[in-house]
Parts: structure tokens; sequence; C-alpha cells
């Protein structure tokens, strides 16, 4: 062979070589999102009393990245927050601001002075997830764990409908125990929860994860690992682990009466839920550490991945009559928009993000989808519309510089956030720089109440965190201002707000000015329903219609009426089962008919509805 040739041949081998050992384009990503994981319950996040709950793991992804003091859930529970997160958008351009939706408006219970308005059932199948976007670009897509955006009873639209090559929908091994006193996993690797070789319970959602990624590490992967811990119920499978905590805690074990009533982080059970996140957690941080990346010999998965952990919400302080956690210096927790319900940890590493930092700067869940495909290269769709900020310059280059962080609302550096919880703690809230206010709705004639708290100076500088000196008083103008920013933000998005409930117990203003309904039919297609004025006008009419009553799932669907004098009307969509009128008068009361029930006791609808013959 010539010598040319030769050159040739080994010029083409280095080329070979040197094109093998470049960083491959695409990164992978994995998204770790915990459920009910409280700002305080990880250990980076102590401050003022030390946290018991210890996370090494957690501990150590923060020193690998950059750790956010300011993070925020979109919402204030799972389900709406978990549709931001995929979606990109905020809950009230989604439709969806609480947990259980798809149902006619109603009351919480008999007492109720406020109905909560409707909201979609789902994330709506037309919704573009990060997902679906990935994919596009080449991505592999993996979902492990919890879904809990779809129909209530059904969890449809399901993760593969909205992109995901793989789902895995398990509990691990934090399905419920029948006796949390008695029932500890053996190590025993024929029983489904066999403790390993470090005391810990086998984890299916854990270990569908890591099987997700050895499946598809020679490509490009996206892996949505969603936790059931460290949701109710609170127990562990762990005794060990169980009985470490008595003692860490000073408890004598077994604790009488196995209920936790102590304030503060008090819980045996939920501090080893919270040591159990963390061991797994670990599990998927070492697999990324240890494995060869195919796509770049020579290196470990983990150089080219992307990790983000956070959660859904807030912690959640209390269920029922037990003490779970303490977001402390956080006023409440899950359900509610004070800080300890929207506050969450969050970390990120990853190649091009800046190492043992950490960083005051204000993010949100909603944010993480601009990030991602900021660091794939991935386009997103026509016309898509992205609520969220893009989070890779500030990571990359300066954590602390919130000027690199752009609203999409407004195209200049973020310094306003907003949320909308008008169905479960009848609250919105905004917060604009270093003050939050927080709009409780209440059956007066301002629909409102006002508090105003200064969370921070000058962005960082702690002032009030805890929420407890309410300045709407003192600083009226300002308070005023805020919630006018905060009412064009959800006009904007044409939010539902809540109504008043005509029947309440309570006296409430202008209740006996409701209208009465005399009578209804259906004329061909054509449904309608007469009314007699009582001095408020009805000022608009939905039909609330399902077209599967009866069924697992029941998808209820609002759609507009026309309102003529005393009647309103509308042609009645094909297929229909069942339906409901609901009026609305000048003074935001609303008008069912039938009444649909109450959401304390209702979890079928139809059987109050009107059936379709």
């Amino acid at each position: 062979m010539s010598k040319i040739i030769w050159f040739t041949v080994l010029c083409c081998l280095n080329l070979s070589y040197v094109l093998a050992s470049e960083r491959p384009q695409k990164p992978n990503v994995l998204l770790i999102l915990t459920d009910d994981l409280g700002w305080q319950d990880v250990k980076s996040y102590d401050i003022d009393e030390p946290s018991p709950f210890e996370t090494p793991n957690i501990d150590k992804l923060a020193k690998d990245g950059v750790l956010f003091w300011q993070a925020y859930s979109p919402a204030t529970t799972c389900s709406p927050s978990r549709g931001a997160i995929l979606s990109g958008k905020h809950p009230v351009r989604l439709d969806r601001t609480a947990v259980r939706g798809g149902h006619p408006p109603l009351p919480f219970n008999k007492a109720s002075a406020l109905i909560s308005p409707w909201q979609t059932g789902a994330l709506a199948s037309s919704e573009i997830t990060i997902a679906e976007s990935l994919k596009t670009n080449g991505y592999k897509t993996g979902h492990s764990g919890k879904w809990h955006v779809g129909i209530p009873g059904t969890d449809i639209p399901l993760p593969t409908d909205q992109g995901f090559d793989f789902s895995k929908h398990g509990f691990g091994a934090h399905r419920k125990m029948k006796d949390r006193t008695k029932d500890f996993a053996s190590t025993d690797p024929s029983t489904p929860y066999y403790l390993d070789e470090q005391g810990f319970p086998f984890d299916d959602i854990t270990q569908d994860g890591l099987d997700f990624m050895e499946q598809f590490k020679q490509h490009p992967f996206f892996l949505f690992y969603s936790t059931r811990l460290v949701h109710t119920p609170i127990q562990t499978r762990s005794e060990e682990l169980l009985r470490k905590y008595y003692k860490k805690l000073g408890v004598d074990y077994p604790k009488k009466g196995d209920l936790w009533d102590e304030a503060g982080q008090k819980n045996a059970y939920y501090a080893a839920m919270v040591e159990m996140l963390d061991y797994y957690t670990g599990l998927l941080i070492k697999y990324l550490e240890h494995t060869d990346d195919p796509r770049w010999p020579g290196h470990k998965l983990i150089e080219n991945t992307y990790v983000i952990f956070t959660s859904d919400n807030g912690g959640m302080e209390r269920h029922t009559k037990e003490i779970i956690t303490d977001n402390y210096p956080l006023d409440k927790g899950k359900i509610n928009a004070k800080e300890g319900g929207v506050r969450v940890p969050l970390i990120i590493t990853g190649p091009k993000v800046a190492v043992n930092k950490e960083s005051d700067v204000m993010v949100n869940g909603v944010d993480l989808y601009p990030t991602i495909l900021s660091w794939t290269d991935t386009k997103k769709s026509d016309n898509q519309i992205l609520d969220g900020a893009d989070l890779s310059t500030l990571l990359a280059t300066a954590p602390n510089d919130s000027s690199l962080l752009i609203d999409p609302w407004t195209g200049k550096p973020r310094d306003t956030m907003f949320w909308h919880f008008p169905n479960s703690s009848m609250q919105s809230t905004i917060r604009i720089g270093d003050y939050k206010l927080v709009r409780q709705y209440t059956p007066t004639k301002e629909q409102a109440s006002l508090e105003l708290y200064q969370l921070y100076e000058n962005g960082s500088k702690r002032v009030d965190i805890e929420e407890s000196k309410n300045l709407a008083e003192k600083m009226p103008a300002k308070a005023q201002a805020m919630d006018r920013i905060l009412e064009q933000r959800l006009q904007q998005l044409n939010a539902r707000f809540p109504f008043l409930n005509p029947n309440s117990k309570a006296a409430l203003p202008n209740q006996d000015k409701v209208a009465s309904v005399i009578e209804h039919g259906i004329d061909n297609k054509t449904v309608w329903l007469k009314y007699k004025n009582n001095g408020a006008k009805i000022v608009n009419a939905e039909l609330i219609y399902t077209k599967n009553g009866g069924k697992r799932g029941e998808i209820w669907v609002p759609l507009t009426m026309q309102v003529n004098d005393d009647k309103v009307s509308v042609t009645l969509p094909t297929g229909t089962t069942h339906y409901v009128f609901n009026l609305m008068d000048e003074n935001n009361y609303l008008i069912s008919y039938p009444t649909p029930g109450y959401l304390k006791e209702t979890k079928v609808f139809s059987p109050k509805a009107i059936a379709v013959k």
C-alpha cells in the first residue's frame, strides 16, 4: 500500500477518534420531581433551626450545581403544578388551578359561602409537553412514577399519549401499608419490598428510571422521574430507618398511640421518608456517575447530563390529626398561597451550570421547559406559548444576576410572579420584587381582602419571609397598585373566580335578589331554561355538560349560553349524556340547576344532573 494511502487511512482514523471524543451536542436531561417535599425538608436548605432529616445525596447535588433559595412551584398542589411544568404554561392559562377538576362548579359543603369555579379535568392532549418537543429533536423520552395530570379516575391522557416513549406508573416502596407499625420489609429477595444491603426497600419507581436510562443510553434521553415520596401515607417499610429517627428525635420506640402531634419536624415516619427519597435520588445520580457514555467514549453519562431536582408544591404540614413536617420560617404549607405552600427546593446541575453556587434569583417551575429547550437546542413549535423564563444563561454565567432572566410577559428582566387558586384556598397572590400581595376571596362587597408583606430588601436581605407583618393598612396605595397588576395578569389569561353561593347558610349581601328557576326543556337540539328575575340581573350563563356521564372519569366542560330577558338557551352538543344550567348574576352569585351537590361528598355528578333522553 502506498504511503499516500496509509497517510489517508491514518488521517481518517485520527479524525474518527477526535469526533468520538467531542462532547455530544445533545445532552441528557433528568428531571426529578418530588411530591410534597418542603423547602426546609432538605438539609442544604437549613436556616434558623437545623432539620433532623438527613439528605446527603441531595446535598452533594447542591454542591455540584446551583441551589435556588427563592424557587417557586407553579401551584400549591400537585396536579396543576405538574401540568404547568410539563407544558411550560401558567396553570391559569391551562384552566387547571386545583387538583380535582372537570366537574360542574359547586361549593365545598353546605355551609360554604363561596363556590369554586369550573376548571378542566386534565392537561389537554393538545398541549405540547416537553417530552413531545424533545422527541422532535431525536430524544428518547421516559416517565417513571406518578403522573396525575390526567382525568381523575383514569389519568387519561397517559404519558404515552403526550410524548413519552417509556412510561411506568409504579407506587414504589410507598404503596400504602395496612399497618405502618408492623408491615415492615425484610431482606428476603422474593418479597416485593425487600431491603437492599443499605437497608432501604426496593423501589420500582427508581428501578424503572434506571431501566429506562440503561435501555436508551445510546441516545440523547429525557427522564421525568416523578416520585410518590414524600406524599401521604406517612409511613416507611424500613423498621431500622424508623428506629433511627425515633432515637434521633428522642422518642421511645414504639410511640404510644402512633400519632405524631408534636409541633415541628418531629415525625419519625416522615423523616425516614425524606431519607428514602434522598437514597433513591442517589441511586439515579450514582448510575450516571458510574456508567460509561456510549456516545462519548472515555466519559461518564453524568458529564453530559443536566439534573433538575425540585418539588411540585410546598410541604404538607398536617394531614387529619397528624403533624407531618414544618415549613417554618415560611408560613402555612401545601394548598395555601403563603410562602410555605409555593416555595420549593430547586437544585440544578449540568455541563453548562456553575458549580457550588447559591442563588437568590426568583424562579419558577414553568421556567424549566424553556431552559431545557435551550440546553438541548430544541425549537419550540410555531405559535407555542411558554410562560417561563430561560434559566440557561443565568445558570452558566452568573446565578445571582437577575437581569439575565428575561420575563416573556414583558421582555424585560423579571421581577413579577403570580398565582391563582380559586378552587381550594380561594386565594390569588402576586410577588413584585421584595413584596408579596395575597388576595383572599371573601363574601364581602369588595369580594376580597388584601394582605401585603415585605419578604426581602434588595432581593436577598431577609425581612419577613414568615409573612407575619401585614402591611396592607400601613401601605394601602402599594397594596392596591399590586392588586391592580394582579387583576390585569389574571384577566389576560381569562381567569375564573369564585362565586357566591345562593344556598349558603350564612347571610350574604343581595342573597334575596337571586333569580329563581321556573322551568326548563329541550326543543329539537336546543336546551333552554326560564327564570324569574328577583332583583339581580343575569349577566352570563353556561351549560356544563358531559358526554360520558355515569362512567369512570366523567369529563364536564362549559358552553356559553345565550341570555335573552328571562330565558337562556344553547344548542346541545352531539353526544351529550347529562347537563347542568349555570346562571351568573350581577352580584356574582352562581345559580346552578339542578344543584350538583357538594365537593366534599360528591364523586360522581351525573346522578344530580339532567339526563338526555
